[in-house]
């Protein structure tokens, strides 16, 4: 049998491997009643013969697929509550979730149609030109859940209105009297970051409050990056009094930052923070932040997967959730200061 002579039949597989074609139904399919040496020599056949389910060719529905959904770094608050707004819609749906981590193998894609896979949801994760050909060879969907770069056209996606987000988190400062309000920010090229930033711009610059230099700071969306960022706002020689900051994590290194130097939160610095997330509500003190609808999120993400899993359009590429401000405890107005002596 030579690959791609002609389209590969599971009546092919079976012989090549000789087991039944029910065998490798079961393997195409997920099924866990196969022997696994079996179910690793019927893979490595579907691989070498580029074998494409029928969803694939869009000639049927599968009435319960299994979604890859995959994500990088570690298993963060924000990962965990996305991941469960996709596993409740997947158990409504009668759809299988299996998580993983975004893989350079060679023809990782085809072992995912191989071993079952209808679509992959990617999780902010970072995809190469290289992973967005292999699935469009492997005629795999994928979905984006909030995008850190801009999607190839190929590419459909969920995420939230972050300009939005970033001009209410800042009007909220400006409205509380600050003046001296800073942005500390995840990667300077990361889409969401950058439309958290404008939206911060544009209400600095809407209420005419000057953004000096060293106000706006790029880093990670990490807590270790806000506790570095925090530092240079703070030896700043006219600090902030407000710092929006670009997620949670970010938001509480900020905070952290302050209490090892004496400062209270928020009666000398107010924070903001972004998504919403467990970390915001158990701070101390609880964190204003810009809750992103997460879990509604992982919900679409799973929605749309399933629609293109079964060959059927969606109505766009990319779909936005509304953000909304949360007002805590880590915000107030602005510490009066104390004259100098005369």
């Amino acid at each position: 049998m030579r690959p791609n002579a002609r389209r590969t039949t599971l009546a092919d597989i079976a012989r090549a491997a000789g087991v039944s074609v029910a065998t490798v139904s079961k393997v195409v399919n997920g099924r866990g009643d196969v022997a696994p040496h079996t179910r690793v020599r019927v893979q490595e056949l579907l691989r070498q013969h580029e074998y494409l389910a029928p969803v694939f060719r869009h000639t049927e529905t599968v009435e319960n697929p299994t979604i890859e959904v995959q994500f990088q770094g570690g298993l963060k608050s924000y990962v965990a509550e996305t991941l469960e707004g996709i596993i409740d819609s997947a158990a409504a749906s009668g759809a299988s979730v299996v998580v993983g981590k975004v893989s350079g193998a060679p023809h990782w894609a085809r072992d995912l149609v191989a071993a079952g896979r209808r679509a992959v949801i990617a999780v902010t994760s970072v995809y190469t030109a290289a992973h967005l050909n292999e699935l469009a060879r492997s005629g795999l969907p994928l979905v984006v859940l909030d995008p850190l770069h801009l999607p190839d056209s190929r590419v459909h996606s969920v995420g939230a209105t972050n300009f939005a987000g970033g001009l209410a988190a800042t009007r909220h400062l400006l409205s509380l009297g600050h003046r001296r309000v800073a942005y500390l920010g995840g990667p300077a090229m990361a889409v969401c970051n950058q439309a958290r930033m404008h939206g911060y711009r544009a209400a600095m610059e809407a209420e005419g409050a000057r953004v000096p230099d060293g106000y706006v700071r790029p880093g990670e969306f990490t807590y270790e990056s806000g506790l570095l960022g925090a530092t240079a706002l703070l030896d700043l020689e006219e600090p902030p009094t407000a710092v929006f900051a670009g997620n949670d994590e970010i938001a509480l290194g900020v905070v952290e930052t302050a209490r090892a130097r004496g400062l209270r939160v928020p009666e000398d610095l107010s924070v903001v923070g972004f998504d919403d997330t467990s970390l915001a509500r158990m701070s101390s003190p609880p964190l204003t932040t810009v809750r992103q609808p997460l879990r509604e999120m992982g919900a679409a993400a799973l929605r749309t997967a399933l629609r293109l899993a079964n060959g059927e359009k969606t109505e766009s590429h990319h779909v936005e959730l509304a953000t909304e401000l949360v007002v805590r405890a880590s915000t107030a107005p602005p510490r009066e200061e104390t004259p100098a002596p005369g």
